[in-house]
């Protein structure tokens, strides 16, 4: 530790202006060069690497040849497209680093460290969820496609897959004895599976509608089963009889679960009501009310005595058993409650929910202990490690977290699920974690050991909106982080940070002046900020609900918003104040914009519905019907007599503003539609979708002109070219592409993000473009010979600068070839994630 100590300090000194400190970049990268001729020198070159990766210096396109770095620490280092050949790399770490393109062929590896493992490969769509069997020697998982599957815990080898379901698996469970497996489906059937055969030995049949939980009695000689048919069932586990129907919920029942010592059992509803059943008689012992909207979960403490609930309306609740009185109330969720778990002494549990937070609570006192924060998104998964001293989190925003329960920090965050995180668990007996996803994978961790070098450069969070200023000399982001940066476009440092949201920054804009930026965020609020102090000029509030988009007037003295609060509102840029409030959409308001006279407001909505607004009286004027989903955004088309919508129906609709009637009917896309762009000339219209299509279309007869394909997965923007003549688009594939026009074919693909693409901006004088990417990095795009704009086929297009650090292990591309060193399971990790052995 002394030794990360020192190196931290020196780290330090990379980035000081101090002229002592001058040549010391420079120095280090003289010294990993020495070691390509001079072994003895292995150990300087080692800290010299560590060193500039704790700097976060880029490492990208290096020739490292021969290089001799043993023992170094690259965690998370950006090594894109070096040359590592012949290098010595042994015991190196490359915990969550940048591979791609990396050549290490010949490379000596080791007792290399990637800290996480080949995934188990099997599933077809995403998993559910995983769990260990009560021995730790194996785990099950269950999925949309069907099937469950029972892999060995050491070997990580499929071992059976169960496959009789016709339907998604809503739940499986190991008995407690390890030797059965309890699934139910979609189909409306429960299974009974022995573990060591992988054959299916009973089917529970009865239920009319999905089955959601099923589960052992402590013994395994029951099975108790909840479904959308509001009745909750048990089983004999042996013959496969219903032993009891209990009948009483007026809605779908989403839980339930036996009493520790199998004589009771509660079940809850989306009827807003928990329900106690005595197992013996079939008979309704208690209805627990209370709850003002549907709970989502009921669970008994570990001695039976309490029950405690989760559910939508926000709350905890804690209840007697004995006498269904409620003993505690705790509010402090901003929104749903995904679940529950007890510590293993039963002297806390924790809550996780929607918020983006997990929450640990007192059991005896009810006092919220600790608020863990860091998730940008729901936090679908948590749980306590077997001592109780950490907690792990699976959550939406595509990340896995550990946290220490005594402070309540984050200790790790583990990046590289390509979709949300569905559920997670602490190995039994091993310093791991087990994840599973949307992306169909399951995924082994390490829970990294102390060896950790805390980078001195700022960490971002993801990244969801980038701009320019007007005279392209800055570009200013916004995060998940809270915050607003404004970056230098020369040097790519950061010379300013703008902090006062309380929640993710959705969106940013400069004013054409270039002095002041508005930001805008699920806090509700909208803010102004002043760029050269730093400082917030003024507070918009108003929106009781995150804030979806925000427009300038077309003569920059009034901004125009919309939320998720069904309203519309203009305000004075000047002095801050609210000028009008539109309402009548009856869900979340999408998109609004002003005409250029600024006289009428045209809108949509989740409501499927187009409205046009007249600014000075605030009346709705017309309302356009057609859309069968929700309508993603709007505008005027240049001569303002017509509107243009998309939608999640998958049409782009034309309308005329005077008569409400639909003139055009775009239909081609295969899914939801995100962006529409009319050209510079207004002749076309250029759309993008979840089908991972762009088209092209005449705006005068609606007739689909190109079809432009290449994209891998959801297109998140797209955008012409001042000129109109290219096309320029973003996705979730991590890619932005470059497009002609005239021809269709794809010109360029700027590739090097490793995660979406949320926005990108080309510079005011097109010669340089910015990208902001859910892999929490900016990069700058340039091309070695022409502006952006007028780049063709043959054009070398690369980043010139990006800020943020790298998240999630990437190989894409690397090259491996004899490599030494690989164990079996590495060359397979290696063969996953696209490198080349």
């Amino acid at each position: 530790n002394e030794e990360l100590g020192i190196i931290q300090f020196i780290a330090e000194r990379v980035h000081d202006k101090n002229p002592t400190f001058v040549n010391l970049k420079s120095r280090l990268f003289r010294i990993i060069e020495a070691s390509k001729n001079n072994k003895n020198v292995s150990i300087a070159a080692a800290n010299a690497i560590t060193i500039l990766n704790s700097a976060n210096i880029d490492m990208d396109y290096q020739n490292w040849n021969n290089i001799k770095i043993p023992y170094a620490i690259l965690d998370r280092a950006f090594l894109e497209g070096t040359n590592l050949t012949h290098a010595n790399l042994d015991h190196v770490h490359f915990y969550q680093t940048c591979l791609t393109k990396v050549n290490f062929t010949n490379a000596s590896m080791n007792n290399i460290y990637f800290g996480e493992y080949a995934y188990l490969e099997g599933h077809s769509a995403l998993v559910w969820g995983i769990q260990f069997s009560p021995d730790g020697t194996t785990i099950l998982s269950y999925s949309k496609d069907n099937t469950i599957r029972i892999w060995d815990t050491s070997s990580r080898k499929q071992l059976y897959v169960l496959e009789e379901h016709s339907n998604s698996i809503n739940s499986a469970h190991f008995s407690f004895d390890g030797s059965k497996i309890v699934s139910c489906s979609l189909d409306e059937t429960i299974r009974i599976w022995n573990v060591l055969s992988g054959q299916q030995i009973q089917l529970l049949k009865g239920h009319s509608s999905a089955v959601v939980a099923a589960q052992f009695s402590p013994d395994t000689s029951k099975v108790v089963s909840c479904s959308w048919d509001t009745t909750v069932r048990i089983w004999d586990t042996l013959s496969g009889e219903q032993l009891q129907l209990f009948q009483g919920h007026s809605d779908y029942v989403n839980k339930v679960q036996f009493s520790p010592d199998a004589s009771k059992v509660v079940s809850c509803s989306r009827d807003k009501t928990i329900r106690i059943w005595d197992v013996l008689s079939g008979k309704q012992l208690q209805i627990l009310e209370g709850h003002s909207d549907e709970i989502n979960g009921a669970q008994f403490s570990s001695n039976g005595s309490k029950i405690i609930s989760y559910s939508k309306d926000k709350t905890v609740r804690i209840w007697d058993v004995l006498s269904g009185q409620q003993t505690q109330l705790l509010e402090v969720h901003t929104e749903d409650i995904n679940g529950i778990q007890f510590s293993p002494d039963d002297s806390k549990f924790l809550s996780y929910s929607d918020d983006a937070t997990i929450r640990l609570w007192d059991m005896l006192s009810g006092k919220q202990l600790q608020v863990l924060e860091g998730h940008s998104s729901w936090v679908n998964a948590a749980r306590f490690s077997s001592d109780g001293s950490r907690i792990v989190s699976g959550s939406s925003d595509n990340t896995i977290r550990v946290w220490d329960v005594s402070s309540g920090k984050q200790i790790h965050i583990l990046e590289g699920h390509s979709n949300r995180i569905t559920d997670v668990e602490f190995f039994p007996k091993d310093q791991k974690i087990l994840s599973c996803s949307w992306d169909a994978t399951i995924r082994i961790w390490d829970i990294p050991l102390e060896r950790k070098i805390h980078l001195t450069d700022g960490y971002l969070d993801i990244i969801s909106g980038v701009q320019f200023s007007p005279d392209g000399s800055k570009i200013v982001s916004s995060s998940a982080d809270k915050t607003i940066r404004l970056w230098d476009v020369q040097s790519g440092e950061q010379i300013q940070v703008f902090e006062g949201h309380s929640e993710w920054v959705s969106g940013i804009l400069f004013l054409p002046d270039g002095s002041k930026i508005v930001s805008y965020s699920d806090d509700n609020t909208i803010r102004i900020w002043d760029v050269l102090s730093g400082k917030q000029v003024l507070l918009l509030e108003g929106h009781t609900s995150y804030v979806w988009r925000l427009q300038l007037s077309p003569n920059n003295s009034k901004l125009v918003s919309c939320a998720n609060d069904k309203t519309i509102r203009i305000w004075d840029i000047s002095s801050g104040k609210q000028i009008q409030l539109l309402e009548g959409h009856t869900d979340c308001v999408k998109k609004a914009q002003l005409s250029l006279d600024e006289s009428k407001i045209v809108s949509c909505s989740n409501d499927n519905t187009v409205r046009l607004w007249d600014v000075l009286s605030g009346r709705q004027i017309q309302i356009f019907e057609g859309h069968e989903g929700v309508v993603e955004g709007v505008q005027f088309l240049p001569d303002e007599s017509k509107v243009i919508s998309w939608s999640w129906d998958k049409t782009i609709r034309i309308w005329d503003i005077l008569s409400g009637n639909q003139l055009l009917l775009l239909e081609g896309h295969g899914d939801d539609i995100n962006g529409v762009q009319i050209s510079p000339d207004g002749t076309k219209i250029v759309s993008c979708s979840d089908d991972k299509t762009i088209r092209l279309w005449d705006i005068l007869s609606g007739e689909q002109i190109q079809k432009l394909e290449g994209h891998s997965d959801w297109l998140n923007g797209v955008q012409f070219s001042p000129d109109g003549s290219k096309v320029i688009s973003y996705s979730r594939d991590k890619t932005i592409r470059i497009w002609d026009v005239s021809s269709g074919r794809q010109i360029q693909v700027l590739e090097g993000h490793n995660g979406a693409i949320k926005d990108i901006q080309l510079s005011p004088d097109g010669s340089t473009l910015v990208s902001g990417s859910e892999d929490r990095t900016i990069r700058l795009w340039k091309s070695n010979n022409s502006k952006i704009i007028d780049i063709t086929e043959t054009s070398s297009v690369d980043y010139i600068w990006k800020v943020g650090i790298q998240s999630g292990l990437s190989m894409k591309d690397s090259i491996w070839k004899d490599a030494n060193g690989l164990t079996q399971q590495q060359k397979l990790l290696v063969k996953q994630r696209g490198g080349i052995l």
